[in-house]
């Protein structure tokens, strides 16, 4: 009843989290594990095979350095996609708000609780930090509406990606496919998060330079759309000045990358056309990277 896609690159891990999967889900099941450990293929492309040969109608696309710990979890989820016609995504993290400045799927210098959703155990590979429990369910939901799931596990109604498949023609490696997917049926498929499914993720993600030169594309695409929020009562205030920050840190974070002042300045003039911000913020972001780039003020 429910299909599992994995684009493994280790074999070890995909046998580990086939058991797990085997011992927790508690519905019938097929694993798609598709060998991609030389990493020639994106993961958008390996994502669209495994959704050709899936014979069920609930997709679950999920890393294979995960340890589920919810028993007959495949039940719960069964039951949220059967209860709610509305839902075309699960995940178990999500963001309430994309931001119209380049970033992932949750906006830190988004200054509300709907910043983020999630019920997962992190663990750490690039970091020597002991693996935490993120819990953050601000208003005690058994489902909470969000615009993006973060891509260590989701899964979704077949038909849903009938008609919107990863875009591999743009995505070619192996970072944005979560949140232009969600960005793709935002608006026509509710997405959500659900708490009653809980899973250990051994690797915290490494946000550098080449995640981020996949978000610039991703944003390219979408920057007419954004920002965007699930929240009932926008304040556009709170708006403006979130997305103000969050550019000015985008701005220094290139810099320090060694993006060039042309560089800087595309992707300025990319997020202009946005049909939600005023061009005072573009403005601000402009004036933020001469002062930054050349020294002014300090």
């Amino acid at each position: 009843m429910i299909s599992i896609i994995i684009c493994s690159a280790d074999a070890e891990e995909l046998k580990q989290v086939s058991k797990n999967i085997d011992q927790t889900i508690g519905v019938p099941f097929e694993i798609i594990g598709i060998d991609n450990s030389e990493g020639k293929r994106g993961i958008c492309a390996v994502y669209n095979e495994g959704k050709r040969k899936a014979k069920f109608d609930i997709l679950c696309f999920m890393h294979e350095d995960i340890e589920i710990k919810t028993e007959n979890w495949g039940n719960i989820l069964l039951n949220i996609f059967s209860e709610n016609k509305e839902i075309g995504v699960v995940g178990v993290a999500g963001g309430g708000y994309k931001a119209l400045a380049p970033s992932g799927w949750y906006c830190v210098e988004y200054n509300s609780p709907d910043r983020s959703f999630q019920n997962v155990v992190q663990g750490f590979k690039l970091k020597n930090k002991e693996e935490i429990h993120a819990y953050h369910n601000p208003y005690l939901q058994k489902l909470s509406e969000v615009v993006c799931v973060d891509g260590m596990w989701f899964c979704a109604r077949k038909n849903v990606l009938k008609d919107k498949p990863f875009d591999e023609e743009l995505l070619r490696g192996f970072h944005g496919y979560d949140v232009d997917f969600c960005l793709s049926i935002f608006g026509k498929h509710k997405i959500v998060v659900t708490y009653d499914i809980l899973m250990k993720h051994s690797s915290e993600g490494n946000f550098d330079r080449e995640w981020f030169e996949t978000i610039l594309k991703l944003h390219r695409k979408w920057n007419a759309h954004l920002p965007l929020t699930t929240t009932k009562i926008v304040d556009e205030k709170v708006i403006y000045l979130t997305e103000k920050r969050a550019i000015k840190n985008v701005v220094e974070q290139m810099l320090e990358w060694g993006y060039s002042f042309g560089e800087i300045q595309k992707m300025l003039l990319s997020g202009a056309k946005s049909k939600r911000m005023p061009l005072r913020l573009f403005f601000k972001g402009y004036i933020h990277l001469v002062e930054q780039h050349f020294g002014f003020g300090e």
